[in-house]
């Protein structure tokens, strides 16, 4: 158990009945060795290096994400943030939002909130690749409200190669989620193309 990251009990289960190691994980929070932060999940907390006498848990972050990987759900940014970080959008998101597979959410820890929603599959494709992060901007965002200079500069954030751009840009525009976007993507094609 490293200070700091959260882990889930049931990954304790193999050494003793579900009864025992649960008794076991109540009696070592009870001590201070592991505080709980959500249920089920628990960490073992970490010194401040500046001041030894404080001791800092997990981010509701780091609970949302090992919550996540226990039940093999996807996790993504939500689309306001994608289209923040890609310039598409120049609000902001208030709070932490992530959109998953898995249920609909919330984990709290201190003043830290973060919302995991409930999200069609289509929404969450390329997770870890370019053109999620790409696809779920585009969704957030009304296609009146970008230019296709706009466009271009939010894709040329993704620091891809041209034949990469081109890629992404084929993928989407495959894609009937994105049919309102299809005649600026197609602009964005051709801008590409004789480039």
């Amino acid at each position: 158990m490293k200070r700091g990251v959260p882990f889930s009990i049931t990954g304790f289960y193999s050494l003793g009945s579900r009864a025992s190691v649960q008794k076991a994980i109540s009696r070592l929070a009870l001590e201070g060795v592991v505080e709980r932060v959500s249920k089920g999940f628990y960490v073992r907390p970490k010194p401040l290096p500046s001041m030894p006498s404080i001791k800092t848990t997990a981010s509701a972050e780091q609970v949302a994400k090992a919550w996540a990987k226990e039940h093999g759900y996807k996790l993504v940014s939500q689309g306001q943030e994608a289209a923040y970080r890609l310039g598409l959008q120049t609000q902001a998101p208030m709070k932490t939002v992530y959109w998953s597979n898995g249920p609909s959410r919330e984990f709290r820890i201190g003043n830290q909130v973060v919302e995991v929603r409930h999200i069609s599959d289509q929404k969450l494709r390329w997770e870890k690749e370019p053109a999620g992060a790409l696809l779920r901007g585009l969704l957030v965002t009304p296609p009146e409200s970008v230019e296709v200079s706009g466009l271009k500069k939010a894709v040329q954030r993704l620091s891809l190669t041209p034949a990469e751009i081109k890629a992404v840009v084929k993928k989407l525009s495959s894609l009937p989620l994105l049919n309102a976007w299809q005649s600026k993507l197609e602009q964005l094609e051709q801008l590409e193309q004789t480039a």
